[in-house]
C-alpha cells in the first residue's frame, strides 16, 4: 500500500492521507526522503512531496522515461507552435495539463504569472518551467533545448537561403489555414485558464481593465506588474506585516529591466564577441512583445553597429513569426546574415541563455508565492491581466487570420473539435496546414 497526502488545489493548507495500492501520477505522493516545492513537511510520520521533480542523480528508468516525455513533448511542440506567445501558452496547457496531468490548473496558471515577473523569451521559458516540473534540473534543459532546435534548424535554412539569393520565402497559404485553426487553440485555453483565474468579480475586473488599458496604448508590462500590486493592495495589505516585506519589491525592481542598456559600444565593425555580447544583453533585459525586441533590434544593430538594413532587419522578424516555435529565433536570423554558423550558434546561445539562467534560479520559488498570502494575490493579479492581454492579442490577430468564409468555417470546426471531442492540436495544426496547401494549388 502507498500512502498519499493530497493537498488544496495550490499544494498548500489542508491535507488528509489517502491509501492506494498503485502509485497515482500527478498527485502528492510518498517518497521517503523527499521535499516540498511548497514547504517540507512529514504528517503522521510520512515525508511528502507535489510534483517535485526527480533528483538529478536519480538514472531510474522512471526518470529517464520522463526525460524522453519532456522532450518529445517539445520538440512536437517546437514543430507545429505556430501563432506567438498565445498560442503556446495554449498549445502547451493542452499537452501538460488537459492531455497528460503534469500539473494543476492552478499551478499552470502559475507558471504563466513567473514568466511574466522574468525578462526574457515568455514562451520558451514556460517551456523550460514545465520540463523542471516533470523532470527536474535535467528537464528543465531538454525541454527548453527541445522546443527551440526546431525554429533554430528552419530558420538557419531560411538565412542560408536568404543570403544566397536575397530574398524571405513565401509561405502565406501555408498560414492560411494555420491560422485559424491557432484562434480556435487559444479561444478553448482562454476559456479553460479563464474560469480557474477569474474567481471573483475583481479578478475579472482586472482582466478587464488590463485589455482596456491596453488598447489605450499602456505598455504590457506595466498592466501586468499593476494588476499584481492592485490585487496585493487590496486582498493581502492587513498581512504584509506577516510576510516578508523584500519579496513585494522584487517584481518592481525586475521591471527596471524595460530601462534601455548601455550601448555596449559605438559605430564598430563586425566581430563574433560582441555579437554575442549584444544578444546576451538583450536577452537578458527584454520584456513584452516581438515589437520589444524591434525597437532592441533596430538601436544595436541598425543605429548604433550598422551592421544591418532596415529592410534585412524587418526580414529577419519576419522570418521569425512565419516560421514555428519561439518567435525570437530572429537572433538565428540575424546572426546567420551576419557571422555565418559561427555567428547563427552564439546568437541563439546568447539569447536564450539568460532564459535558462532565470528559470532555474525562480522556478523552485514559484510555489513559495502561491503558499505566501500576499504573494498569492500578487500573482493572481498578474495571472488575470495576463489573460486580459492574451484576449486582446487573440482579438488583433483574430481580425488578420479569419478573414473569409473558408477561414471562418476551419475556426468553428477546430473549436467544436478541440472541446467537444478533444482532437490533439498538432493534427489541427496539421490538418490546417494541408488545406492552406490545397487553396494555394486551386489558385
Amino acid at each position: 500500500m502507498h500512502d498519499y497526502i493530497i493537498p488544496d488545489d495550490a499544494g498548500c493548507g489542508k491535507a488528509f492521507i489517502r491509501r492506494h495500492q498503485h502509485p497515482l501520477p500527478g498527485e502528492l505522493r510518498a517518497v521517503g526522503e523527499g521535499v516540498s516545492l511548497c514547504a517540507a513537511g512529514r504528517w503522521q510520520g510520512v515525508h511528502w512531496c507535489y510534483n517535485t521533480p526527480m533528483q538529478s542523480g536519480d538514472t531510474s528508468p522512471a526518470r529517464i522515461g520522463r526525460l524522453k516525455e519532456v522532450a518529445a513533448v517539445f520538440l512536437k511542440l517546437g514543430i507545429t507552435g505556430f501563432g506567438g506567445l498565445a498560442a503556446h501558452i495554449a498549445m502547451m496547457h493542452d499537452e501538460t495539463v488537459r492531455r497528460r496531468n503534469w500539473l494543476s490548473e492552478q499551478e499552470f496558471l502559475d507558471l504563466v504569472g513567473a514568466t511574466n515577473l522574468i525578462p526574457g523569451p515568455n514562451s520558451t521559458e514556460l517551456a523550460i518551467h514545465l520540463g523542471f516540473v516533470r523532470a527536474g534540473f535535467a528537464g528543465l534543459l531538454v525541454a527548453g533545448v527541445s522546443f527551440i532546435l526546431p525554429a533554430v534548424l528552419i530558420v538557419t535554412a531560411l538565412a542560408w537561403g536568404y543570403a544566397r539569393y536575397g530574398a524571405a520565402p513565401q509561405t502565406g497559404w501555408l498560414l492560411y489555414g494555420i491560422k485559424p485553426v491557432v484562434i480556435a487553440i487559444i479561444l478553448q485555453a482562454l476559456w479553460t485558464l479563464g474560469k480557474k483565474a477569474l474567481r471573483g468579480v475583481l479578478l475579472t475586473a482586472v482582466a478587464l481593465g488590463a485589455a482596456v488599458l491596453y488598447l489605450t496604448g499602456i505598455h504590457e508590462i506595466a498592466l501586468l506588474f499593476g494588476g499584481g500590486a492592485l490585487m496585493l493592495l487590496i486582498t493581502a495589505l492587513p498581512r504584509l506585516r506577516k510576510a516578508n516585506p523584500a519579496l513585494v519589491f522584487l517584481p518592481p525592481l525586475a521591471a527596471l529591466n524595460l530601462l534601455p542598456g548601455a550601448a555596449l559600444s559605438a559605430a564598430a565593425p563586425f566581430s563574433l564577441w560582441l555579437l554575442f555580447f549584444t544578444f546576451l544583453k538583450i536577452g537578458s533585459l527584454l520584456y513584452g512583445s516581438g515589437y520589444v525586441l524591434l525597437a532592441f533590434l533596430h538601436g544595436d544593430f541598425v543605429t548604433r553597429f550598422g551592421w544591418l538594413t532596415e529592410r534585412q532587419l524587418l526580414d529577419a522578424v519576419a522570418v521569425g513569426q512565419m516560421t514555428p516555435g519561439p518567435l525570437f529565433t530572429t537572433a538565428t536570423f540575424i546572426g546567420y546574415l551576419l557571422g555565418g554558423m559561427p555567428g547563427a550558434l552564439l546568437a541563439t546561445l546568447a539569447f536564450f541563455l539568460p532564459a535558462f539562467v532565470l528559470v532555474a534560479v525562480s522556478s523552485p520559488f514559484v510555489r513559495r508565492l502561491r503558499c505566501s498570502p500576499p504573494l498569492a494575490a500578487l500573482l493572481d493579479g498578474v495571472n488575470a491581466a495576463a489573460l486580459g492581454l492574451m484576449a486582446v492579442v487573440t482579438w488583433s490577430i483574430g481580425r488578420d487570420s479569419i478573414t473569409d468564409l473558408p477561414t471562418v468555417l476551419i475556426a468553428l470546426v477546430s473549436l467544436l473539435l478541440l472541446v467537444r471531442f478533444k482532437v490533439n492540436a498538432t493534427w489541427l495544426i496539421a490538418a490546417g496546414a494541408l488545406i492552406g496547401v490545397v487553396f494555394a494549388l486551386l489558385h
